[in-house]
């Protein structure tokens, strides 16, 4: 039976075969050869009448037609021996660089705490003997200070115990501060010593520490002495002075630090630092200071010695920054710094 409105095989193969010449005549010149067709075809193609639905099949039989030939490989895909590069492990990268600068930094940090506690070792051992030396010098008999001295051989016998006497020169008095003592703002009495009968001799004294408000000499009269006096005391090297402490302006007489030399010259002595020593009880200090008579040093060594906490110090210092340095390197990475990328070596 006929299907109206269907093609059947026989009018597809026909199609099919009329397409194929078509195409042919196409990609050969004109002048080559014709094609010949019966009259039956050309009276029935342009004289008979068609439907829509045989309008819709020729022109669907009469579209370009190509004919690719198939490959006679096999796919790579149906080799059992292919590997694709997605069948790759992937490899483990991190972006960016794992370390930065502050690696080296934090790697010097305990070197350098290292030595310095090395360094405070050495001076822990420096300290201690001259520590050692100084109260070995005080727990001696005090000497008789000579009329004249040598300043270089001061260093031989600094915290040395001596006495020495003469007749203070309070018209020369100079006030060494703000000195605190008990949270108290003061002073440091200084006062040359002239020692007879040779004029040479005079050396300069510390007397000691007075409060704020006996800063004038009329309002302390009793720790102004006329008569001799014996002063004993320590022999002291010149101070030095630091790099924050203020110039002295001997011109309004405003003394910040002991300058021993510049005291010297400018009174007339030696340039020798005496610091008076005295230990007397509480009753006896208070009264000291209600009246304004300069209290005097104790007879022992005051240097600071911190070494022992510096070594604490710089030694935790560098064992707490080694241990840092191992974690970070040896700090797995995070899901922040590690991505997995995909490995497209064919290996």
């Amino acid at each position: 039976m006929k299907s109206h409105g269907w093609l059947t095989p026989q009018l597809l193969a026909r199609r099919v075969e009329q397409a194929l010449e078509a195409q042919a005549r196409a990609s050969k010149p004109q002048h080559s050869y014709t094609t010949q067709t019966s009259p039956c075809t050309i009276l029935r193609s342009s004289h008979a009448p068609r439907s829509r639905q045989q309008q819709q099949q020729h022109s669907f039989l009469n579209r370009p037609f190509t004919h690719t030939s198939r490959r006679s490989q096999r796919p790579p895909a149906e080799d059992p021996a292919f590997t694709s590069i997605l069948d790759n492990p992937p490899e483990l990268v991190r972006t960016g660089r794992r370390h930065g600068p502050g690696l080296i930094v934090l790697a010097i940090i305990p070197v350098t705490a290292f030595l310095l506690g090395t360094w405070q070792v050495q001076r822990l051992g420096w300290k201690t003997e001259l520590i050692a030396k100084f109260e070995d010098r005080i727990v001696r008999d005090p000497l008789p200070l000579p009329p004249r001295i040598d300043p270089d051989a001061i260093h031989d016998f600094d915290f040395r115990r001596v006495t020495a006497t003469g007749r203070y020169r309070h018209d020369k008095e100079m006030l060494v501060g703000p000195r605190m003592r008990d949270g108290e703002q003061g002073y440091m009495v200084v006062t040359p010593l002239e020692r007879r009968p040779d004029d040479g001799a005079t050396v300069l004294v510390n007397r000691g520490w007075i409060s704020k408000k006996f800063r004038d000499q009329r309002s302390r009269p009793e720790s102004l002495p006329t008569e001799e006096v014996t002063v004993e005391g320590l022999l002291r090297e010149p101070w030095k002075k630091n790099m924050f402490t203020p110039d002295n302006r001997p011109d309004i007489n405003e003394f910040y630090f002991p300058d021993v030399k510049q005291m010297a010259a400018l009174t007339g002595s030696q340039p020798v630092w005496i610091e008076q020593t005295m230990e007397p009880g509480l009753l006896q200090t208070l009264d000291m200071e209600s009246k304004g008579i300069p209290i005097g040093r104790p007879a022992e060594v005051n240097l600071r010695n911190n070494h022992a906490q510096y070594i604490f110090t710089w030694y935790g210092l560098a064992v707490a920054t080694s241990i840092m340095f191992y974690m970070v390197v040896k700090k797995p990475p995070t899901d922040v710094t590690r991505r997995v990328r995909l490995n497209k070596e064919w290996s």
